[in-house]
């Protein structure tokens, strides 16, 4: 990683850590008197504080997920999902800590230059949104999905949550695997050697397997541990859902790496 791009986010990790503790102080005071003037007034330097952070960090794009997440969190939801009223100040707090807590763990995850498209840092021009991960997907509509969705895996490897850490980037590398086959077309698909039926009828392995003999990925997914291969099968609670798996961190991690290696194949030019 550039060393000044390191320094970047390391002075952003702790400008976040100061926002996230300041930010449970004023929760904790809004409980205990919410109507108390200062109260107020200390809330609002807060959210101030961190709508400028998110700003910055979203590289002035309002369409950037972490600038939508921001103008979000003080809207409350009707039963069908539009945007009604206010949310109650305590709320409003709650969930701009979440998130605060989200770029933390985003930020914490760079391990590599190539990670930097999630969050836009400082060098970045605050005219132009800064670059997504997953424009290369031809489904537009996935690509906001496949983001959110990378941002929680990322979170949850930082959490110690190995299992769902490994269950999201294995659903992500599905995703945008059968989004590169469908592009690819039937046709060229079965000169590749494709079993016949719908993509959506196949297996992971399947896909993968075609997706490699088309030439849309190289042979990254050899790395995919065992239990990342039946990743479908995890139990999604209690093993209720599916069969038990252990999932270790290096299981996690691994999964995480090929994922990023198959987005490389994908997209050449990142």
């Amino acid at each position: 990683m550039d060393e000044n791009l390191r320094t970047q986010i390391e002075t952003y990790l702790a400008h976040l850590d100061g926002l996230i503790r300041r930010g449970r102080q004023v929760r904790d005071t809004l409980t205990t008197d919410p109507s108390d003037p200062s109260t107020m007034a200390a809330t609002r330097a807060w959210q101030e504080d961190c709508g400028v952070t998110i700003n910055q960090l979203s590289g002035g794009s309002k369409a950037h997920w972490l600038a939508r997440s921001f103008s979000e969190s003080f809207l409350m939801r009707s039963a069908d999902g539009r945007a009604a009223t206010g949310a109650a100040p305590t709320e409003i707090v709650t969930r701009l800590i979440d998130v605060l807590e989200q770029a933390v763990a985003t930020l914490s995850g760079m391990g590599d230059s190539s990670d930097a498209s999630g969050i836009a840092t400082a060098s970045q021009s605050s005219e132009a949104p800064p670059p997504r991960r997953f424009e290369f997907v031809h489904n537009p509509e996935l690509r906001p999905v496949l983001e959110q969705a990378y941002i929680d895996s990322r979170r949850a490897l930082e959490q110690n949550d190995y299992d769902l850490a490994l269950r999201t980037s294995c659903g992500i590398l599905e995703a945008i695997v059968t989004d590169a086959l469908e592009n690819k077309g039937p046709v060229a698909l079965a000169a590749s050697g494709a079993p016949t039926g719908r993509i959506a009828d196949w297996s992971f392995e399947t896909r993968l397997a075609v997706a490699e003999s088309a030439g849309l990925i190289r042979s990254g997914c050899a790395r995919l541990p065992a239990v990342a291969r039946t990743y479908r099968d995890h139990a999604d609670v209690d093993g209720e859902n599916g069969t038990q798996a252990t999932v270790s961190e290096r299981d996690a991690r691994q999964a995480g790496q090929v994922l990023k290696v198959i987005m490389r194949d994908l997209d050449p030019g990142r």
